[in-house]
């Protein structure tokens, strides 16, 4: 009797380190600096490889949403609307995306050079604020930690962003605009000019 069932490869278990990731995050914010693996990893290795394999093998993100969409079926599996899908929205969503990565390393800057004090608030879809607060940033440097509390803000902005997307569309439709996907696909585009 044989065993049909595919071995599944490492990289199929990274879901696990994503779904780590945010609830180390509520714990102590300073996880939130793990993030930067996410965001460097797939220019990376576009920029090597000339292609999406981190998006297509490697993204966890894409892998929970998976996992959440198929296997527990919490997606609708309805088609996006075409607007979703056009460049515009992505490069858009992109640009929006990137603004406020700049606008976070700025508050950082500001603490770095003590204009500003360190606003210790975790931040969803950029307005509304999380309401708890357990995370001990005193043993890191302001702005070490400020930096922490907006790249995580960020990161789960986006978690619940992608989980939107994903109940109310097909699983991975975070995929289609993802600002890291665009980000390695203008990356590809580049490189085989």
């Amino acid at each position: 009797m044989t065993n049909n069932k595919k071995k599944k490869k490492w990289w199929e278990y990274l879901w696990i380190l994503t779904s780590l990731y945010f609830i180390l995050g509520f714990f102590n914010v300073l996880f939130g600096w793990l993030g930067m693996i996410c965001f460097l990893t797939p220019l990376m290795i576009s920029i090597f490889t000339g292609n999406k394999s981190y998006c297509h093998h490697y993204c966890g993100r894409g892998q929970l949403l998976d996992l959440l969409g198929n296997k527990l079926k919490l997606s609708r599996y309805q088609s996006m609307p075409k607007w979703m899908k056009h460049k515009y929205f992505r490069y858009g969503f992109l640009i929006f995306f990137l603004g406020m990565f700049v606008s976070m390393i700025f508050n950082k800057y500001l603490v770095f050079q003590g204009a500003q004090s360190l606003r210790g608030i975790i931040t969803l879809l950029w307005t509304i604020k999380v309401p708890w607060n357990i995370s001990d940033v005193s043993i890191v440097a302001p702005w070490i930690a400020q930096f922490a509390f907006g790249f995580y803000s960020m990161m789960l902005t986006s978690l619940i962003i992608s989980i939107i997307t994903m109940i109310l569309y097909k699983p991975k439709s975070w995929c289609v605009y993802c600002p890291m996907g665009t980000m390695t696909q203008l990356i590809c585009k580049t490189k085989k000019r």
